[in-house]
This record gives structure tokens, sequence and C-alpha cells, in this order.
């Protein structure tokens, strides 16, 4: 079975038109779920030391403070939660107190981290200053490797990848936090490797037949690297599928977040970069 993606390419301006919208709009709306490392936060981890005190009772007793618990190196358990807008450090040091308080002698303390908002703020600057610094990177290196339409078309889809992985987050709720700006960066990069990988097939095609209709070469290319993309694809999503059954909710969230950046790369590259070709002079920019 050949795929013929020439055939749906207004499908796939739709549908790209509509996930975009969608994505910002949720931006706009939701905005993004930040975790403790950009707003500000406690996280303790702790191991029980008595009998029958386990997650359940700890979540029970910290309630008010709407905390997030999860097991981690086989007894511990690693507790995180929020602080007060504008949170001074005395206020800080005593809601750490008021913790131990509650938890008493049922446990003793592995690792106390907190992060103030000023620092949590830090952070946030920190993390779009390497996004943006990472995609225009990107964008000059395949500014540089390639020319005229390639060049137009992986930029457009590299854009659309990193507005897609925002809006994700911001759709889904989950903790944009530190991990997340990783995820990113690695997902734009795995997107933007396949897209590579495609347009050099492709520019080797043009020089081939000189005569092909372009949908019907582009048509072609796609479908001569399309088990390469897909064993790429699948062996990768596989791999997160297994983090997000048996990897904790920590990283659970990750493979949320890497599965969607893996079919979202292989979408724009198989679709959006490619389409966008057809309408630019390939046979005059290879020359």
């Amino acid at each position: 079975m050949k795929l013929q993606i020439m055939k749906y390419r207004k499908i796939s301006y739709i549908v790209s038109g509509f996930v975009i919208l969608l994505s910002v709009v949720s931006l706009l709306v939701r905005g993004l779920n930040y975790g403790i490392d950009f707003s500000g936060g406690i996280a303790m981890e702790v191991k029980p030391i008595v009998a029958d005190y386990g997650i359940e009772q700890m979540r029970t007793a910290l309630d008010e403070f709407n905390p997030e618990l999860q097991t981690v190196d086989g007894n511990a358990i690693l507790i995180r939660l929020g602080l007060p807008k504008g949170a001074t450090d005395v206020q800080q040091n005593q809601r750490v107190a008021e913790i131990k308080d509650i938890l008493g002698n049922n446990v003793e303390y592995e690792q106390i981290q907190v992060v103030g908002p000023k620092i949590g703020g830090e952070l946030v600057r920190g993390g779009i200053l390497a996004i943006l610094f990472a995609f225009v990177m990107m964008a000059i290196y395949v500014w540089i490797r390639y020319k005229g339409g390639y060049a137009i078309g992986a930029f457009c889809s590299l854009f659309l990848d990193f507005v897609l992985m925002f809006g994700f987050f911001s759709v889904t709720g989950l903790e944009f936090n530190q991990t997340a700006i990783a995820v990113i960066l690695t997902g734009i990069g795995y997107s933007i490797n396949d897209k590579i990988v495609n347009y050099d097939r492709i520019d080797e095609n043009v020089k081939k037949y000189h005569k092909m209709p372009m949908s019907q070469l582009i048509d072609l290319s796609v479908n001569e690297m399309l088990r390469r993309t897909m064993l790429t694809s699948v062996s990768t999503l596989l791999a997160m599928i297994g983090l997000a059954l048996f990897g904790g909710q920590i990283l659970r969230e990750f493979a949320y977040a890497m599965g969607f950046s893996v079919i979202m790369g292989t979408f724009t590259s198989m679709y959006i970069s490619n389409i966008m070709l057809y309408h630019f002079d390939l046979r005059g920019d290879s020359k």
C-alpha cells in the first residue's frame, strides 16, 4: 500500500490550522500548569519508619496542602506541594515546619528542597531562553543546510512543532517544569532530524527524476522513507509505553509528552514539511 499524501494536502492544512488554533486558545485561556520548579514550592523525600504508615496515610494527613505524593526508590515517598504566591523565606520555613509536625516521628527525612517564587521565576526565564536559543539555532542550521523551498518548509514545520508542544502541555494540564523543557527540546530535535532525512531523499529524487510531476515525486520519496520513519517512531513509542505503564507518576508524564512529540514529529515530517515543498520550484533550488 502506497501513501498518497499529496492527495490529502488540503486536509493536512485544515488539521494543522485547527490544532494551532486549539493550542493558541488553550495557552491564552488555560495557560501552563507550572510545576514547583517554576512556581515555587517544597519537595521532600521521606521514608516511613512506622508500620502501617504509608503514602495513603500521608496523603490524608497533608490533605489541606493539596500535595502530590509518589513512591520512589523502593519505600521512599516524594512529597511535592506548592507555596502561596509571594511567599517569603519565613513562610517557606514555616510551611516545612508544619509538615514536619504533621508527619511527626512516622518518617525520616532523606531530602528537603525549597524553591522560592523568585528562583522559580529565574528558572522560567532560563527555560524560555533555552527554547528560544534552540529554535534560533535550528532555524539557522536549516537555512544553511538547505535553501529556497526546503528552508521555508522546514522552518514553518519547526515553528508548528514548538506551538503544538506548548499547546499539548496546556490542553492536557501536564506539569510544566524543567523536565518539560527537556521533553520539548528532545522532541523537536527528533522531529527536525526526521524532516532532514525526508528532505535529503526528496532532493535526491528531484535530481534523479527530471520530468516527474512534483506531487508524484514527493509521494514517491515519502513512501521510500516510510519504512524507516515508521520503524523509528514505533520503536520509540514502545519505549514510552513501557515508561507510562511502569515508570511512576513523574516518568509517566514524561512518557506521555515524549509519545506525543514522536507522533507530532512524524505527522509534521510526513505531511506538513513535505507538502509545503509542492509550492516551490525544487528543481531550481537543487541546481
